[in-house]
């Protein structure tokens, strides 16, 4: 099965039923094995308000390997009395995995004051994350999208806030923003990881990110495979055109016109551990049943690996 050329399958499916018509369960059952987790970001059904827990479960239960939680829903969960030590067996007990944790700490801003502030909230997110069986923690250039921050002070910042995650044994992951005056570009990543003088630095990477911030089309290929460990899946539509895109246009993979064929395939290629994990911020989907968001979701993931491996 792991040979199987798309055009073979698509011959495969004429002769069986006089067809073009390929089921997408059909691509998703012969794709080739593949480096990939195939993960849900909660931002997903964010507005559901399922809750923490509730999550967990239905991302299990809807076929996900993995799930992002964010550090809000993490403390309302704390709030309303659970146990972080539950969260974690929670996850081990469904055999999910918790990878990555999403956090707005301003660790990159120009005020020594504010990023005093921003370390200390980051230790005591990581702290929770530790608890709940996490080692990853996002990083984005949150508070500071707007200000032009120099390539060597935006590494020495984001050194401070590795040195922090290896006292807390929780790595952070630099997120690429396509707004963000500071991490907008593959390049400008790549630069900060490199002169932060962390020894394995991680890069945090999105379809949707890479097209708003306008990166070229092979920059991905320049991203070292084992810097790579959560890759943030969506598409995009043809319009808005790239200036005007935001977040709230972001669709399902395979639902748009991004290359998502060659970007799997680079990912693919680097032959590391890579998490694939589904972020969109849709108001169609929001209002949607959870559950039915869930099933949708990891389909179009699903799909989107087996098209572009097999073909």
């Amino acid at each position: 099965m792991e040979n199987i050329s798309r055009r073979n399958l698509l011959g495969l499916g004429m002769a069986a039923t006089g067809s073009l018509l390929v089921p997408e369960t059909a691509l998703a059952s012969v794709a080739p094995k593949s480096n990939f987790k195939i993960c849900l970001n909660t931002s997903t059904i964010m507005k559901q308000k399922v809750g923490l827990m509730k999550e967990i479960e239905m991302a299990a239960k809807a076929g996900f390997k993995g799930i992002e939680v964010w550090v809000s829903t993490i403390e309302e969960y704390v709030k309303a009395g659970g146990k972080l030590a539950d969260v974690r067996k929670k996850a081990s007990d469904l055999g999910i995995s918790i990878e990555d944790v999403i956090g707005f700490s301003n660790w990159m801003s120009d005020d020594p004051a504010v990023r005093a502030t921003a370390l200390e909230q980051s230790k005591r997110e990581m702290d929770m994350v530790k608890q709940i069986g996490c080692n990853r923690m996002a990083a984005p250039p949150f508070g500071s999208t707007k200000d032009l921050v120099a390539l060597e002070d935006s590494a020495t910042r984001f050194k401070e806030l590795c040195k922090l995650g290896s006292q807390m044994a929780v790595q952070p992951q630099l997120e690429i923003w396509g707004f963000s005056n500071n991490i907008h570009l593959v390049g400008q990543s790549l630069f900060i990881a490199a002169e932060s003088g962390h020894e394995n630095p991680a890069i945090l990477a999105d379809v949707y990110h890479l097209h708003k911030g306008g990166s070229a089309e092979n920059a991905l290929n320049l991203i070292p495979g084992k810097q790579i460990q959560i890759f943030h899946m969506n598409d995009y539509p043809a319009e808005p055109g790239r200036e005007n895109i935001n977040d709230s246009h972001r669709v399902m993979p395979g639902d748009g016109v991004a290359p998502m064929n060659k970007i799997l395939k680079t990912l693919h290629k680097k032959n590391t551990p890579i998490s694939l994990s589904l972020e969109l911020f849709s108001e169609k989907y929001w209002a949607m049943p959870a559950k039915e968001v869930l099933a949708i979701g990891f389909d179009k993931m699903q799909t989107a690996v087996a098209k572009a491996l097999s073909s």
